[in-house]
């Protein structure tokens, strides 16, 4: 009997939200088979079992956060030892502080028991430098420790079958700190190929066939108390959709990033609402960056009609057809063209060692409004793609953000960030810089206003931009310098052939 404990997905959270059970007790599962959905204060993250067995308890239910390191589920692997007794992990209070896990518990996970051997570096087992291989990475430093081997095994101090499992725990371990899609190792290829067409658990029609929904939409579904298995789809090839499950619940449509509120109930003059999740790490992050990093926004109102003229252009362009281009693009591309000509404004301040670190690379962050929330994915090394490079890394960014799957890496090691506003028909802000950037710029809506051209006046396409940056790292005149070099390419993109 085995327990699987909720590990550390990345990023050093410490609590996560069973959003979804994909199995339930009685049922077989297999060694990096889906087993439950979370959500995490980043993102939505589905969590592969281990080992192999049979499920004998649901030990949180659906619902509930906990803290990583509670034991959520044990799995009978039919080793015939007892798992320690773990009761039902109460709701948290999100106001209370998570309590930390003690590295040195045997019965974290994926660590044997003191009959049992492991391999060095998999689940469990040794590590270089005295640390222990958990789930993802590798847990404290600690003294070597000495674990009597399995009765009747070989020089290894491991059964073939104890030592199979092993290996197919470190695909899981690798897997997690890589991509969300389990390893398809050759060992585990029959098992994969064997495996059910659905994840058990999965919500059925009256007809049999597998109700096709993404997480977001089905976790509306479960807050609105709607059977997935009874609303009838209307997204491309069976998929239903927010606006299938707000129809089935009689409720009215939300915008994107509503989904946190708490629907009205006659007679109630006040709803209250959890903060967890997106919105209480959104929270935590803007109040540090307000009263840690002194704010200056500097504002410039730009003709973006010849960007707007290229925009059409592009959209038209044999190399541009098959992805999405907006002029957020354009206004990326500027931003990037002005870092290199104002390279001390892409830096980090280090509070512990009282030093300014300049950045020689731009991750580029991009606000996006998901049903989940706010969330800042980056592009990794943006100042060095070309345009088409980042037409396609904006769309893949914007596509997974939308459906909750953005990992936590993607969401780190940011150094500057646009908020587009625009979309929303306002013109402009004063945005709160990312803790541990330098700046961040607002991109207003692009509208036609009376603007004087050659001393003449005429209707042209004008926008607003703001930048608000960290005035230990920026200065007035840097700041300024900075914002309008991206003006200046907005307002002439041929600007960027002689930069």
């Amino acid at each position: 009997m085995k327990q699987f404990k909720l590990p550390d997905v990345g990023e050093g959270l410490t609590e996560a939200e069973i959003v979804s059970w994909k199995v339930k007790p009685g049922d077989t599962v297999k060694v990096n088979e889906i087993i439950v959905e979370i959500e995490t204060a980043k993102s939505l993250v589905e969590l592969p079992c281990p080992f192999a067995g049979t499920v004998t308890d649901l030990l949180v239910p659906e619902g509930t956060t906990v803290d990583v390191g509670t034991p959520i589920i044990t799995v009978d692997d039919g080793s015939g030892a007892a798992a320690p007794p773990a009761p039902a992990a109460p709701p948290r209070d999100d106001m209370a502080p998570p309590v930390p896990e003690d590295p040195t518990d045997p019965s974290m996970i994926g660590t044997p028991g003191e009959d049992e051997a492991v391999e060095p570096g998999l689940i469990g087992g040794p590590a270089p430098g005295g640390r222990t291989s958990v789930l993802v990475g590798y847990g404290p430093r600690t003294t070597s420790a000495t674990r009597r081997p399995r009765k009747g095994a070989g020089a290894s101090g491991a059964t073939p079958a104890a030592a199979s499992a092993a290996a197919a725990q470190q695909a899981v371990q690798t897997s997690m700190m890589t991509t969300p899609t389990p390893v398809r190792e050759p060992e585990l290829e029959h098992a994969a190929e064997s495996a059910p067409a659905h994840t058990v658990g999965d919500p059925v029609a009256g007809n049999g066939v597998r109700v096709l929904a993404k997480p977001p939409v089905r976790k509306l579904a479960k807050d609105l108390g709607v059977d997935l298995g009874t609303v009838t789809p209307s997204g491309e090839g069976g998929l239903v959709t927010r606006a299938d499950v707000e129809a089935a619940a009689g409720a009215p449509a939300q915008p994107a990033g509503g989904a946190h509120r708490a629907p009205a109930v006659a007679g109630q003059r006040e709803t209250r609402v959890p903060v967890k999740g997106v919105r209480k790490m959104t929270a935590q992050a803007m109040v540090q960056s307000a009263f840690t990093a002194p704010h200056v926004t500097e504002w410039v109102t730009v003709d973006v009609t010849r960007t707007m003229e290229l925009v059409e252009r592009l959209r038209t362009d044999r190399d541009f057809r098959d992805v999405k281009v907006s002029p957020l693009l354009v206004v990326m591309k500027a931003l990037l063209l002005a870092v290199k000509r104002n390279p001390d404004v892409n830096a980090a301040w280090d509070e512990a060692a009282q030093e300014i670190v300049v950045k020689h690379y731009v991750n580029l962050g991009i606000a996006a409004a998901t049903p989940r929330g706010l969330v800042v994915p980056n592009i990794k090394d943006a100042d060095q793609m070309s345009l088409r490079e980042l037409a396609d890394a904006l769309g893949g960014l914007v596509e997974t953000a939308r459906a909750g799957r953005t990992q936590p890496a993607d969401m780190s090691g940011g150094t500057m960030t646009i908020t587009n506003v625009g979309v929303f028909g306002v013109d402009s802000g004063t945005p709160i810089i990312n803790p541990g950037e330098s700046a961040i710029l607002c991109f207003g809506q692009v509208r036609e206003m009376p603007w004087v051209v050659d001393g003449e006046l005429a209707v042209r396409q004008v926008t607003q931009l703001s930048l608000s940056f960290d005035h230990r790292l920026v200065d007035g005149q840097l700041g300024s310098m900075f914002l309008a070099d991206i003006a200046r390419v907005l307002e002439d993109p041929a600007t960027a052939l002689l930069w």
